[in-house]
């Protein structure tokens, strides 16, 4: 489990791809710590390191992983979120993030507003994919609040904080954004579907 609040920022120093898999090769400055078998959040989607170095850690992402994220597009040289797994006992500062994201979502405009940014994106509706407004979302891996939502769009509001220490400011209009809803509203809308 996650929480959304990005630890720090990796980058891709290498990507073999491999039958229906890709190895992705991040450097970052947490690489050297982590173990093999360790969860953690790339870009949001939870996945197990395979092989540490000094400078570098290996992961794998599946053919189901590249269909539902926006890991097959990156390119070396692009930034990406990283988050370790949550301690039993710590503080929950974000929401719960599974790392399990639910589909891709599409950035239909960004707007600088005087010190902060406001996003609007829009994702494929589907029944079990909701959001409500001022509910959680996860975009990148990154913990946000949700308003303006109408339909299958919604907006988001980025401190300069998040801004500078996320890769959210790689994020323009017509990018893909790995999307994970609310996991307690993901549980409430699927109960209603049998009440």
């Amino acid at each position: 489990m996650f929480t959304g609040i990005i630890e720090t920022l990796g980058k891709v120093v290498g990507l073999n791809k491999t039958a229906g898999n890709l190895d992705l090769i991040i450097s970052s400055p947490i690489s050297k710590e982590l173990k093999i078998d360790q969860s953690v959040a790339h870009n949001g989607v939870c996945l197990t390191v395979v092989e540490v170095t000094d400078s570098t850690h290996r992961v794998t992402a599946i053919d189901e992983t590249l269909k539902k994220t926006n890991l097959g597009f990156l390119q070396v040289g692009d930034a990406v979120n990283l988050e370790r797994c949550m301690k039993i006992g710590d503080r929950l500062d974000g929401h719960i993030v599974q790392g399990h994201v639910d589909q891709t979502g599409q950035c239909l405009s960004v707007e600088e507003q005087d010190g902060s940014w406001l996003y609007q994106f829009k994702y494929a509706p589907s029944r079990n994919n909701l959001i409500v407004e001022k509910g959680s979302v996860c975009i990148n891996g990154i913990s946000l609040t949700a308003f303006a939502a109408e339909g299958a769009t919604f907006k988001v509001a980025i401190i300069p904080y998040t801004f500078e220490h996320t890769n959210i400011h790689q994020v323009l209009k017509g990018s893909l954004v790995n999307l994970e809803f609310d996991v307690i509203g993901k549980y409430v809308a699927r109960m209603m579907e049998f009440s």
